[in-house]
């Protein structure tokens, strides 16, 4: 994994951060103040670019629905492809929890 390179104490205490928000709203005044809008907006773009690949989506059609470059979708094909998982499991999450809140 890439990211054993900066795996320590600080970067453990970073990610018990991120699962210590509990709303949308704590989410938003974290990556707000921690992140500047192109930061986020590029990690919120290449989520979006995921699931549309998962839903095999053309690269143009990605394109032009995310506005992202065909370099980044294929960035984001390849961390599916390749990647740990963790992108795909946080999507499959998401569709399951959309899943639920539309049969209620």
């Amino acid at each position: 994994m890439k990211i054993d390179k900066i795996q320590d104490g600080h970067s453990d205490e970073f990610f018990r951060s991120l699962l210590a928000l509990e709303t949308l709203e704590d989410c938003y005044n974290y990556f707000d103040d921690l992140m500047t809008l192109k930061e986020l907006d590029s990690m919120i773009q290449r989520f979006e670019v995921a699931k549309l690949l998962l839903l095999n989506k053309t690269y143009s059609d990605i394109a032009e629905a995310t506005g992202s470059s065909t370099t980044t979708i294929s960035r984001v094909k390849r961390i599916i492809d390749e990647g740990n998982g963790g992108l795909l499991e946080m999507v499959h999450r998401i569709d399951e929890q959309d899943d639920r809140e539309l049969h209620r």
